[in-house]
């Protein structure tokens, strides 16, 4: 069953709050049920109330992709089991001989689903750094159907210029995918930016509480929704309506959320930035840089991740901080509201061989902090005396 129709009259904390969302009409109830049923009463063979079996939909489901599709400014919200899900989708529709041309600074398991599971029934990848559109332009081939951004990038946060990848791409009849996770549907929407589908965890930020696994895809192309529900229906990467519920649950709050990200992610990268240790800071709320002003012109606010490497550059001296922190908590994932420290070297990025990580300038060094909404105060003082012991 298709998505509730978008609704972009209202503003974007009103459309988190309510949109595909009624009341239940048979109890009133304000919040959507979960429709914890696996299958649905038909009248007869085929005649129904629009839910058959709950693989190919479910109302708790439909009211969650109703929401996102709404937050996107998408007509299609189709939800998945995690966001891998979601981009297995969506690479499960190329045909051997396709050529992908994606960021060279990406997320781990996006690489591994790439190189180690697709590649060998030959689709074809190249990853670029797509902050420069000339080589972004030169990677492009005859047979490449698809340009694969993350902007802000995992784990470097670099800006990639979304409207002008997406001109390239019209030019050549190419689908831009832009995995919007880091930034989330309130910080930018890269559909109005020219993007053909857009892609999220809703482990991360929509969800926002690290308890629910999710993913969703968004599109106003009629014909991807169709290609991609056809694969949620043949090969059953559904979301439980519980998992739906919770994440519903989540987007209530998202723009609030956002905002403290923000403020306190800027605070800590500011001091980070200022600290005799530490020899890069990767935030492109920063003046100095290098996406800043892409960032600033396609975004509402620069995020609530930061990435840092030390002057001491050693995985020694790494792992000494990341296990001296009481507040960040170590951890892999984003998003939620408590803040997390990681080393993506050895964890969240450990599937990409390590020329291919220096290569693309993450090093063994680097530390990745999603920062959640506690106080800031506390947030510093916790990363100063980490940083004493280094």
């Amino acid at each position: 069953m298709e998505s509730t129709p978008v609704e972009l009259t209202y503003g974007f904390g009103t459309r988190a709050i309510h949109a595909g969302q009624e009341p239940d009409p048979s109890t009133g109830a304000i919040m959507t049920p979960i429709y914890q049923s696996s299958t649905f009463v038909q009248e007869a063979p085929g005649k129904h109330k629009g839910y058959d079996y709950a693989r190919v939909s479910n109302p708790t489901r439909t009211a969650l992709e109703g929401n996102l599709a709404a937050l996107e400014g998408a007509r299609h919200g189709i939800c998945f089991a995690s966001g891998v899900a979601g981009t297995d989708a969506i690479i499960k529709s190329l045909r051997p001989g396709d050529h992908v041309v994606a960021v060279n600074d990406l997320y781990g398991g996006t690489y591994r689903l790439f190189k180690q599971v697709y590649e060998p029934f030959g689709i074809e990848f190249s990853f670029v750094d797509m902050t420069d559109i000339d080589a972004t332009e030169a990677a492009i081939r005859d047979s490449t159907k698809v340009l694969w951004l993350e902007t802000p990038t995992n784990p470097l946060l670099r800006i990639i210029d979304i409207a002008a990848v997406s001109d390239l791409a019209a030019e050549r009849d190419i689908d831009v995918v832009v995995d919007n996770t880091f930034a989330s549907p309130y910080l930018q929407q890269p559909l109005a930016l020219g993007a053909d589908i857009v892609l999220h965890s809703t482990t991360k930020y929509l969800g926002g509480h690290s308890d629910v696994i999710g993913g969703v895809v968004c599109t106003n192309d009629d014909e991807w929704n169709e290609k991609l529900r056809f694969q949620i229906k043949s090969t059953g990467a559904a979301p439980g309506p519980f998992d739906c519920f919770l994440t519903l649950r989540g987007t209530k709050t998202l723009h609030l959320r956002m905002e403290r990200h923000c403020q306190n992610a800027r605070r800590i990268a500011e001091y980070l930035n200022e600290h005799p240790k530490v020899a890069k800071v990767h935030y492109p709320g920063l003046r100095s840089d290098p996406g800043y002003a892409v960032a600033r012109n396609q975004m509402k606010d620069f995020g609530g991740m930061v990435s840092f490497s030390l002057k001491n550059d050693t995985q020694e001296n790494a792992v000494k901080l990341l296990t001296s922190t009481k507040i960040f908590s170590l951890a892999e994932s984003l998003g939620g509201v408590e803040s997390l420290i990681e080393h993506p070297a050895t964890m969240t990025h450990a599937s990409i061989p390590a020329e291919v990580r220096h290569g693309a300038g993450l090093h063994d060094s680097l530390l990745r902090l999603s920062v959640g909404v506690e106080e800031i105060e506390d947030l510093i003082v916790d990363l100063d005396e980490a940083l004493a012991l280094v």
